[in-house]
């Protein structure tokens, strides 16, 4: 595609994304790589986990995402008790024909926030992960094809594990990224307690038709991504799994390495980050500041790294200090 061409349609649709970013702006203070993360998970139809504290707006973020675009949006609270049928929906007998009906659940809709997804048991992940990865669900002997878009995401706290149930790996390799959310500032925190305690509520307005949100999609997959890089990527990933033939001493830390759609997924979030900068191509940089995001729910730590307080964010620095930038 020529250079020229692809660099208007990317500043042509920068004034979308301008938009958005100023009307999630009324909701939401602060939380740049939040709205960064959320904005690539939309533009590129991934599914997104967000980890974090309660009270920093995790669940104000989702919602004020999804009411900029023209789509269906769904809470999904997730507790102990809940069933598949809860989430899928199920099928109800009709004593007056003899047969039965299908009932469809929440899943139903565009935009899912699973909150504190961690609460609910093995069959409710089970029956997550279809969705996630085939956008398809089963109720009984039908199978439907799910909306599109159709995006999940989850909440969890890492403080509070009572009551919670580890995901499965093969269901959180399915998150493109896992975003962790920090503290405002002191200046955000003195505007969130101004807007919330002395000022009306702003209201999130629509400014993403499905039409264009696919043409974004579109675009996104012609942003231009050099060789160099597409190895600086593999190297990446495989240093994760092979991390003594970098010359990275965390082999000892490192259980099972991320797996092939890590590469993947940091490919196409690289050339969705560099379309939120501006530009129709790919730098080393960009690569750099979303690659935690991708990698570091993918990357299982031994009990070695955990019992010395290694992060999977660490191995990352470290690889990224080892491996050459082209």
């Amino acid at each position: 595609m020529d250079v020229e061409q692809l660099n208007y349609r990317v500043e042509e649709k920068q004034l979308l994304v301008k938009r958005m970013r100023s009307e999630i702006s009324q909701i939401l203070v602060g939380q740049q790589d939040l709205v960064n993360g959320l904005l690539m998970g939309l533009f590129t139809k991934g599914h997104i986990l967000i980890e974090g504290v309660p009270g920093l707006a995790k669940t104000s973020a989702v919602k004020a995402l999804a009411d900029t675009v023209q789509a269906d949006f769904k809470r999904i609270q997730f507790t102990p008790d809940l069933l598949p049928a809860d989430l899928i929906g199920t099928e109800i007998y009709r004593p007056k024909s003899g047969d039965f009906s299908i009932k469809k659940g929440p899943i139903f809709h565009n935009i899912i926030l699973a909150d504190e997804i961690n609460r609910a048991p093995s069959k409710v992940q089970s029956a997550l992960l279809e969705a996630m990865q085939e956008r398809q669900v089963t109720i009984g002997e039908t199978t439907f094809a799910l909306a599109d878009p159709f995006l999940v995401l989850a909440t969890q706290n890492p403080i509070e594990q009572e009551g919670t149930y580890p995901l499965p790996e093969a269901q959180v390799d399915r998150f493109m990224l896992k975003l962790l959310i920090d503290y405002p500032d002191r200046n955000e925190e003195k505007e969130i307690m101004t807007r919330v305690g002395f000022e009306t509520p702003g209201k999130v307005g629509r400014i993403l038709e499905p039409a264009q949100l696919d043409a974004i999609v579109d675009l996104i997959r012609d942003i231009f991504v050099d060789e160099k890089l597409k190895d600086y990527i593999v190297d990446i990933v495989y240093a994760t799994r092979k991390p003594d033939e970098y010359g990275i001493e965390v082999a000892d830390y490192i259980q099972y390495g991320a797996s092939p759609r890590a590469t993947i997924y940091l490919s196409l979030v690289a050339r969705a980050y560099a379309f939120l900068q501006g530009r129709a191509f790919v730098t080393p940089q960009d690569i750099k500041t979303i690659a935690p995001n991708v990698l570091r729910h993918r990357i299982i730590l031994t009990y070695e790294a955990e019992a010395e307080d290694i992060t999977t964010d660490q191995i990352i620095d470290r690889i990224f200090d080892s491996v050459e930038v082209p």
